[in-house]
């Protein structure tokens, strides 16, 4: 699994960690760089996939510019970024580490490595002469001292991917790389957007990210396990509306059953129930099933992003929503890592969460840091005065850090 991503250069970030457990929430005001850092994830999960290191920044037909395109991807005054990654397998830790260039009309890895934490042993490594090359020497451990595979690979897509179709002579290299990819391209990022997930949608085999396609995921499961999804979405989503919802489901729909929509049942009061499909869902329960719906339908062992998690859920149902995150999380084993501002959601995580929290915020320069919570200084003595969410809302988590700074 992803155990953290350091961040250099990138966008408002001079240098810092995000770190990543079974459940990470990143909280911070706005413009504070919480975005920021989730796009340095979804620009990681998509060149390990295959994307262009250009496209992966400013788009193309199939994927959407992240924010602030190429004019933004590096830290003002710079013109290169570097991510690296520690990802742990098998009892052991791995470090990435990629370096991008970047111009007007081009972005060009200038180093690419992986290497074996707490040993002498790097699985790749570039070594690049020429920087007006579109090629970059390339070199993989063989277990042979002294021995080296090398190839010329190109700068345009990271050597991670490339690697996906070299014959490498070492083939626990070549598993480690591939677990590295697969856990850097699982990445997950959901942004549910209630407004899309209201119309029919396609038959698909995953969620997009913003949900729209919600009713063709759920319908283009097998029989069995759409009953089992659509069971655990009924009896959490039963907790979070005021009416009761006795049943959510979806039904393939057209000439050739190729689209579909979803549904729900809702009472009111005894004998008196009403079915809706989702043009007449509230924004709240749309996004709350897309969340669960990500968590039940993705692969185990990934990591998932949910930015702006409980955007358009009542403050009361804040801890319904962390159970629930919990639950499906440790059940997929996957890692989740949630974004919010809202002082509810830090109320009902606790002081058992302190640990799992990370802030976001900007120093008078301009430059965004991640900090864990239980790393302020202030933070035992600001505790004894009021809640998490208290301490958020009052700006006291803010002014605290900023005493740090000076």
């Amino acid at each position: 699994m992803i155990k953290s991503v350091k961040l250099r250069n990138w966008k408002s970030y001079e240098e810092s960690i995000l770190y990543i457990d079974s459940l990470m929430i990143v909280i911070g005001a706005n413009s504070s760089g919480k975005s920021n850092a989730v796009d340095a994830l979804i620009f990681l999960s998509r060149i390990a996939g295959g994307a262009g290191i250009f496209q992966a920044i400013g788009g193309d037909v199939s994927l959407s510019a992240l924010r602030g395109g190429m004019d933004w991807v590096c830290r003002k005054g710079t013109n290169s970024f570097t991510l690296e990654v520690v990802m742990e397998y098998e009892e052991n830790d791995y470090e990435y580490v990629i370096t991008v260039e970047t111009g007007t009309a081009r972005a060009l890895v200038t180093e690419e490595k992986l290497n074996l934490c707490g040993r002498n042993q790097r699985l790749f490594y570039t070594n690049l002469q020429d920087r007006e090359l579109l090629s970059i020497p390339t070199y993989f451990y063989t277990g042979k001292p002294g021995k080296r595979q090398n190839f010329d690979l190109n700068r345009n897509t990271s050597i991670l991917y490339q690697s996906k179709t070299l014959q490498l002579r070492n083939k626990e290299t070549a598993n480690i790389i591939s677990e590295l990819a697969k856990q850097l391209s699982g990445i997950f990022v959901l942004d549910p957007t209630p407004n899309h997930m209201r119309d029919y949608a396609a038959l698909a085999e995953k969620l997009s990210s913003d949900g729209s396609n919600i009713a063709g995921v759920l319908a283009a499961l097998n029989d069995e396990q759409r009953e089992k999804v659509q069971k655990k979405l009924t009896s959490y989503l039963r907790k979070i509306p005021e009416k009761d919802i006795e049943d959510v489901w979806t039904e393939r729909i057209g000439k050739f059953n190729t689209d579909a929509m979803l549904y729900c049942k809702e009472a009111w009061q005894e004998n008196d129930e009403c079915i809706v499909d989702a043009r007449g869902m509230s924004d709240g329960t749309l996004r709350f099933l897309a969340i669960m719906t990500a968590l039940l339908t993705n692969e185990a062992n990934r990591l998932i992003v949910i930015e702006e998690v409980d955007n358009g859920l009542h403050p009361s149902r804040a801890k319904i929503l962390l159970n629930m995150l919990k639950e499906l999380g440790n059940e997929k084993k996957a890692d989740v890592l949630i974004t919010t501002h809202n002082p509810a959601l830090l109320d009902a995580a606790g002081t058992s969460m302190i640990p799992f929290i990370t802030v976001a915020h900007r120093d008078d320069r301009g430059q965004s840091h991640l900090k864990l919570l239980e790393d302020i200084r202030e933070l035992p003595k600001m505790i004894s005065t009021g809640n998490i969410g208290d301490l958020v809302t009052n700006g006291k988590i803010e002014s605290a850090l900023t005493r740090e700074e000076q």
